[in-house]
């Protein structure tokens, strides 16, 4: 008999239920709703959005659009939006993340600070990324993205520097640049300051995420393809269970993972809805009732 654990701390943060429950109510209100962009980085419920009426659009159509309701989803979006919205009388619903919503305002502050005018203002991030797109938008474009240590080349050692992180990044990935820097600063004599502004929820998913892969003979992580969370957290389940694997949906399994498996572990990103958890998990019991 193969038991079948869905991961209870898996799926939506509550930036992305905040969005998620945004988008519904505003449904409900009747008239055609855009979203810019993918209201979540997981096409399944992008999907099952698209049935009830969400309309996702990116910036090019944005900008053509005049006198309509336009949702802005949980990652947070540059000034410029906001501007556009203004000017073409667009009605924003705003269901930016509040721990984004705070980050943009710090880097604002800290961009606009007078006394901070010789410092250059460093994004540990992916380049791209809609928050990140947001968060340079804060410094109006002047921002140096960060990805990985090779990338702090990028900056300027004649400069004092201020590092951020998005939101959904590693802490131990943000540490090993927050070494590198403070090594190179020191050498080079400049001032040197961080700000930890990696989502807490988010991370202090990782540590209860290796425990549960510990727990199973197989884990089957779903996520979106596109979820930067995704791919951080399942780093974290392959570390400690080789027979982990990464799907978006249950069309994905193949049957061969699971000989020899008596415990089964599903887990997600937190752009994966529930549901699509526990579809995956019907699924297997379905294998598993013809085997019998």
């Amino acid at each position: 008999m193969i038991k079948i654990e869905i991961d209870k701390d898996s799926g939506f943060c509550f930036g992305v239920v905040n969005a998620i429950n945004s988008a519904e109510k505003e449904l409900l209100n009747g008239g055609t709703l855009y979203c810019l962009g993918d209201i979540v980085h997981n096409s399944r419920e992008v999907d099952r959005l698209k049935e009830k009426g969400l309309v996702t659009i990116d910036h090019s159509k944005y900008e053509a659009l005049k006198g309509v309701k336009v949702l802005l989803r949980a990652h947070g979006e540059p000034p410029e939006t906001y501007e556009l919205a203004k000017s073409n009388g667009i009605r924003i619903i705003d269901a930016t993340c509040p721990v984004v919503l705070q980050l943009q305002k710090k880097i604002k502050r800290m961009y606009c600070d007078s006394n901070e005018r010789n410092s250059q203002i460093v994004i540990f991030g992916k380049n791209g990324h809609a928050e990140v797109n947001g968060l340079v938008g804060q410094t109006n474009g002047n921002a140096i993205v960060i990805e990985k240590i090779e990338d702090v080349d990028k900056i300027d050692f004649t400069k004092d520097i201020r590092l951020f992180s998005q939101t959904t990044k590693s802490i131990s990935h943000f540490h090993e640049i927050i070494s590198e820097l403070e090594k190179r600063s020191k050498e080079a004599g400049v001032d040197f300051k961080y700000f930890d502004t990696i989502c807490r929820q988010v991370s202090n998913r990782m540590s209860h995420i290796r425990n549960f892969a510990k727990t199973h003979d197989i884990l089957l992580f779903v996520s979106g393809e596109k979820s930067s969370n995704g791919k951080v957290l399942f780093e974290e389940c392959t570390k400690v269970n080789k027979a982990s694997y990464l799907i978006s949906d249950e069309t994905q399994i193949d049957k061969s993972w699971l000989n020899g498996a008596s415990s089964i572990g599903i887990c997600g990103a937190t752009s994966t809805p529930k549901w699509l958890m526990e579809k995956v998990a019907e699924y297997i019991n379905s294998i598993a009732n013809q085997a019998d």
